[in-house]
């Protein structure tokens, strides 16, 4: 939900220092990758890297390039530990110390738990609510879109390129527009699908022209920042004040209200900047960590919800 907006805060952040960070700008550091890719990354010496290159890090897109780079980010993070220095930023990221074909270990692992939970409720909420609930097709659809969303993230923390990173943020920006059409689905259109629908394609244009200006005009980190930030608070605001509105009626949406404040108390670990512990765990993997079980809370709210309005629905069709 509105988790996913805190997160594209950070990652906009960071993109936009992507460009030039304390530690690529480094002279030592720009020397000894133009070094290394003169010695490794041309002829016969390129022939000879590829061939003991394991197969997993080929097939991850893993270049002469990227390993010069790699190999001489701790090569300079040593000379400034060295000197008693703080640890610097390269590109726009703290070093993370690489495991097999990962980039980001610890935040790639917990991007697929966090998938891996959606999946999870995704099967027991198909097991236990019948598909006549009026809330079953639209709440399915959330699953599968939070699904893909955390495919994504989990490629983009393996392997960070134009492509990956695209669509990690393109995918994030999907699951908070689908949190708002899930909202409006509930507290709107099962009464009026008319507005429904006008909504619907409103909230489908707003996607198509963000990822059209993004992809095809300019990608914009402080314009993509701005908007997922106000479609956030908007997923916010709606949910909660529906939530408030009928607690004392609808026991179960207090899971909702816990979900909501969980997810803005814990998006301030997103703000902790700080070097990975181990060189592998920082801030961001934290906060994907953190998020885990709260996936299982919003959808175990969902459960309890789409078989409330099953019961309501079919009360109503007694009587009638």
């Amino acid at each position: 939900m509105a988790g996913r907006a805190a997160r594209l805060v950070l990652l906009a952040g960071a993109a936009a220092l992507a460009s030039g960070s304390q530690g690529d700008r480094e002279p030592v550091y720009r020397d000894c990758v133009l070094k290394c890719e003169e010695q490794n990354c041309s002829g016969g010496a390129l022939k000879h890297f590829r061939s003991r290159q394991p197969i997993y890090m080929s097939l991850a897109g893993w270049t002469c390039r990227d390993d010069c780079k790699y190999e001489c980010m701790w090569v300079t993070v040593g000379l400034y530990l060295q000197e008693g220095h703080k640890v610097p930023q390269f590109h726009g990221k703290w070093p993370f110390s690489r495991f097999l074909f990962f980039q980001e270990p610890a935040s790639a692992v917990a991007s697929f738990l966090n998938g891996l939970a959606s999946l999870v409720m995704l099967c027991r909420y198909r097991t236990f609510v019948p598909v006549s609930s009026p809330m079953y097709h639209t709440c399915v659809a959330f699953a599968w879109v939070s699904l893909n969303a955390w495919f994504w993230s989990t490629v983009f923390h393996t392997r960070d390129t134009d492509l990956t990173e695209k669509m990690d943020y393109f995918c994030a920006s999907t699951v908070i527009l689908h949190s708002i059409y899930l909202c409006c689905v509930r507290t709107v259109g099962l009464q009026h699908p008319a507005v429904l629908s006008a909504f619907r394609a409103l909230l489908l244009l707003m996607l198509t022209a963000h990822v059209s200006y993004l992809s095809l005009i300019r990608f914009d980190y402080g314009y993509n920042l701005v908007a997922n930030v106000a479609i956030g608070l908007v997923n916010v605001v709606w949910w909660l004040a529906w939530c408030l509105w009928n607690q004392r009626r609808l026991p179960h949406v207090r899971k909702c209200v816990v979900v909501v404040l969980l997810l803005q108390g814990l998006s301030l670990l997103e703000l902790l900047d700080f070097p990975p512990l181990f060189w592998v765990l920082d801030a961001h993997a934290i906060w994907h960590i953190s998020t885990i079980p709260v996936h299982v809370l919003f959808f175990s709210f969902l459960e309890d919800d789409s078989l409330y309005l099953l019961k309501e629905s079919e009360a109503k069709f007694k009587q009638d």
